[in-house]
């Protein structure tokens, strides 16, 4: 009960001053104090410093509303935990000290890895790291390369959109580019891409699986309630469980042999600090 006393009394403090839209926008331009919690005072120049300048007055408000609450909640419970807490639970020392080691090893790690690291990775070098484990790329579900339209129902240009969609000649996939710019909903190609059926399925407002089983040859169609027609031509797929193409995968690839040459490094780099200490006489082992 004492807790919740010490919060209720510092909200009570704090709430006044950030409850009311009109009052922040008036600190915003006049006062130089906006809200105070506790000791801290939060101060017109701190948000001024948090607000993209061009927004309209509601939005700023709206912002500063939002930081202002923030704060007031971080400085709150610092102010209990600072007033609950048993002194040995208060000192951090120790924690902030391993931290700055931490984060001072991680940064030269840093320095040192992108002072060194090759990043230029061939296709031969994909291709081989794909022939060599195909099974790290086993597809989960379905990727297709399909081009999708969303179109009125009781468009003219339906059936004329289906025979370019689904043309493999450059003249009419331009032509259905055109079409679709000038009176379709949204168009988009990924004819020259694979992509997770997912993301295809979102279009459709649905789960692949479903999307899928309304697939009669290379269409998926589905007109909805509002008089909305989503097509999509699918000209390739593969399936899930079977092995993921190699273009599919190959920026997961590249992240995979950089990701292993960083690592290299890095374990270089301690077997060499080591060495070179143990060398030097300020690595000891009695």
């Amino acid at each position: 009960m004492k807790r919740i006393f010490h919060i209720a009394s510092l909200l009570m403090i704090v709430l006044p001053l950030i409850s009311s839209c009109r009052a922040i926008s008036s600190f915003l331009h006049d006062d130089d104090a906006v809200a105070v919690a506790g000791s801290e005072t939060l101060y017109r120049r701190d948000l001024e410093s948090v607000i993209p300048k061009g927004l309209s007055p509601e939005d700023s408000t709206r912002l500063a509303m939002q930081y202002i609450n923030t704060w007031a909640s971080d400085r709150v419970f610092l102010s209990i935990a600072e007033k609950q807490l048993p002194k040995s639970e208060k000192d951090v020392t120790k924690e902030l000290e391993e931290y700055r080691k931490s984060l001072l090893k991680y940064r030269y790690e840093q320095l040192y890895v992108n002072q060194r690291l090759d990043t230029a990775v061939t296709d031969d070098l994909i291709e081989e790291y794909y022939q060599a484990h195909q099974d790290k790329f086993v597809l989960e579900r379905p990727v297709v390369k399909a081009r999708y339209l969303r179109i009125l129902s009781d468009s003219p240009i339906i059936e004329p959109m289906r025979k370019k969609m689904s043309s493999d000649k450059v003249d009419d996939l331009v032509e259905a580019d055109s079409l679709a710019y000038s009176s379709a909903m949204k168009y988009t190609d990924w004819q020259n891409r694979w992509i997770d059926a997912g993301a295809l399925a979102r279009e459709f407002g649905t789960d692949w699986k479903t999307m899928l089983s309304n697939r009669k040859g290379n269409w998926i169609n589905q007109t909805d309630t509002t008089g909305i027609t989503h097509m999509a031509f699918v000209a390739d797929m593969v399936s899930a469980g079977q092995v993921a193409p190699l273009e599919y995968s190959a920026g997961k690839i590249k992240d995979i042999i950089l990701s292993s040459r960083k690592q290299a490094l890095i374990n270089g780099l301690e077997r060499d600090l080591l060495n070179d200490a143990r060398e030097n006489g300020t690595f000891v082992i009695y």
